[in-house]
């Protein structure tokens, strides 16, 4: 049975959590990944950003609704997803838009786990991590790769 060490693309095209966003585009780009691990300043992953993350950017700025009654003020929405809108169409670093806590999987998953893993977490790439290194990425097209054999 294929296991993700089988599959995986083993060059690894990473950013950093400095990345700009506009190096960032840019190598989404050049390399036609729509998908890129994120590593510290010591190496380690720390994450994912994707195309969508960087697009999203640049969606609207919802402005939450105001309510006034008896001269209290009632805001509808949250403050909190408010700030992380404004957080977000400011951004000028991967830092700041990237997400968090990724999902991975060890060199032994199968491609049945590793379809599932996708699919449950919606995500289209796998960091493959091995004693705690990342030692490749399991994308959505590697998957397909091997159900046309």
């Amino acid at each position: 049975m294929l296991t993700a060490r089988d599959i995986m693309t083993k060059t690894i095209v990473s950013v950093t959590l400095e990345t700009s966003l506009n190096d960032l585009a840019k190598k989404f780009v050049e390399t036609r990944f729509s998908n890129l691990p994120v590593l510290d300043e010591g190496g380690q992953l720390v994450g994912v950003i994707s195309e969508t993350d960087l697009i999203e950017q640049h969606k609207p700025l919802h402005i939450p609704t105001v309510m006034t009654l008896f001269d209290w003020v009632f805001t509808l929405g949250s403050e909190k997803s408010f700030k992380e809108e404004v957080d977000r169409v400011t951004a000028t670093t991967v830092s700041e838009l990237y997400q968090k806590d990724p999902v991975t999987c060890a060199p032994d998953t199968t491609v049945r786990e590793l379809a599932g893993l996708m699919s449950q977490h919606r995500v289209h790439l796998l960091p493959v991590v091995d004693s705690g290194k990342m030692i490749g990425v399991v994308a959505r097209l590697d998957l397909i790769r091997v159900m046309e054999d």
